[in-house]
């Protein structure tokens, strides 16, 4: 496979960028980043591969921010929702791929994590899990991380680990935030594994420092994708569930981005063998469709008032439709080997950027896990400071004009494309980014 560039002028004066700028007069600011930055306006798509409204085909790196995990209209995930649109969309009531659903995701999940809550986003189920934990242990603090990341509503948007939450004024009581294990970046100026997972234990100061002695949970992400695609060493995750054990807290795991095949194994917990206490699950069951949910055991979901009539449930959750697109995305992935694939074409995306990095001093780290792949660009590699905003926009800029769709417009950028890459596909993004990085070490000074 090959693709042929074409120039930012001629990208700028697309019948894309013209219904782009006429939805402008109607849309209010906030729209995602690589929307305003890119400007197009997307026609269809099939697989791995997106199309414009001027027909240039663009490689997905991005798939919605870790969302479409199948790729796009994949023909028997299209199927399913064409034929529950003509039966029944909204209610609450059991259906049979509901059930079946439930039954699906209760086999993939660890052991005795097997009660069921569904949701539309993925704030809405993180809520819904902090509720759940205060209701178990009847006390209200929520510990969260530096760089973590689980939505924007008001519940949550104080435990986002990073200058994002600020001025929206008044923020949730009773959330606190601790370092990640985020080696690469540590902010105790460590290495591992000399540290001695020395984070761990900052935790614990944290807890017992901060806190008024309330703590429900501890939320965590298995490995954070806003932040950069960070992976934790292995002893992380086990070293928390401790830690909120220690407290009578529960672990919560947000799943959003590393559930369903993401890293290679079904869920990010599963790298490090921890049950959680509980899970939030989202974005990729859906292929794009709106659904999410919380997972956890009997024991914690009786508790009062979690469990009263209509106190955990939500209108649109589980619904028909949103239930069927759940339930053959997740069927899916399975039949298509597609978690294996994730682990495979993962490792050979992984080291093809490797050796890029080789050849360019601004690549300061490239980490991944499965299809859940982060790279660091910096002016310099002992610093770590990273590349200007305004350098890394221009990059993805060149990376849009020769045919490919990605999260470039950071200094740490993610690449998450459908599980369903292949390896001639892999070859094409990383052929694509050697291009651009090449663009940058010969026309953007980035170096002070």
């Amino acid at each position: 496979m090959e693709y042929q560039a074409v120039s930012i002028k001629d990208i700028a004066e697309t019948m894309s960028s013209q219904l782009y700028l006429q939805e402008q007069q109607y849309m209010s600011p906030g729209l995602q980043e690589v929307a305003q930055l890119s400007q197009l306006a997307i026609k269809e798509g099939s697989g791995c591969w997106l199309v414009d409204a001027d027909g240039r085909r663009y490689l997905d790196f991005m798939a919605g921010v870790a969302v479409c995990s199948l790729g796009h209209s994949h023909q028997k995930y299209v199927a399913a929702i064409k034929e529950q649109l003509e039966k029944i969309t909204v209610g609450s009531f059991t259906t049979e791929n509901r059930l079946a659903l439930m039954r699906l995701i209760a086999s993939l999940t660890p052991p005795g994590l097997n009660k069921i809550q569904l949701y539309s986003g993925g704030a809405e189920a993180v809520e819904a899990a902090i509720r759940l934990a205060k209701s178990y242990t009847k006390k209200f603090e929520i510990l969260g991380f530096w760089g973590g990341f689980h939505g924007k509503t008001s519940g949550v948007l104080g435990l986002i680990g990073d200058p994002f939450k600020k001025h929206w004024q008044v923020l949730h009581p009773g959330l606190h935030l601790a370092p990640y294990a985020d080696c690469y970046r540590c902010p105790f100026k460590m290495e591992y594994p000399r540290c001695g997972l020395f984070c761990l234990e900052f935790i614990r100061k944290v807890i017992e420092n901060n806190t008024a002695g309330g703590l429900a949970a501890i939320i965590v992400e298995t490995m954070q994708g806003t932040a950069g695609n960070v992976i934790p060493p292995p002893e992380f995750l086990p070293g928390l569930l401790e830690i909120a054990h220690e407290n009578d807290a529960l672990l919560i795991a947000d799943e959003m981005i590393t559930g369903f095949g993401r890293t290679g194994m079904m869920f990010g917990s599963n790298h490090t063998g921890i049950r959680p206490d509980i899970m939030t699950i989202g974005k990729g069951m859906g292929n794009g469709f709106p659904i999410s949910g919380l997972v956890s055991t009997e024991e914690i979901t009786k508790s009062k008032p979690f469990s009263k009539p209509s106190a955990s449930s939500s209108s649109y959750g589980g619904n028909p439709l949103a239930s069927t697109a759940a339930l053959a995305t997740i069927q899916t992935i399975l039949e298509e080997s597609l978690v294996e694939n994730s682990r495979t074409v993962g490792d050979y995306l992984l080291n093809g950027i490797r050796r890029i990095q080789e050849k360019y001093e601004f690549i300061g780290d490239v980490r991944g896990c499965g299809l859940l792949i982060g790279v660091e660009l910096v002016k310099d590699r002992k610093t770590k400071e990273p590349l200007d905003k305004a350098v890394t926009r221009q990059l993805f800029l060149e990376t849009l004009k020769r045919g490919m769709m990605s999260m470039n417009y950071k200094p740490n950028f993610r690449v998450n494309p459908p599980l369903s890459l292949s390896k001639e596909e892999a070859d094409v993004g990383l052929q694509i980014l050697d291009d651009v990085f090449a663009f940058l070490a010969k026309h953007i000074p980035y170096k002070r």
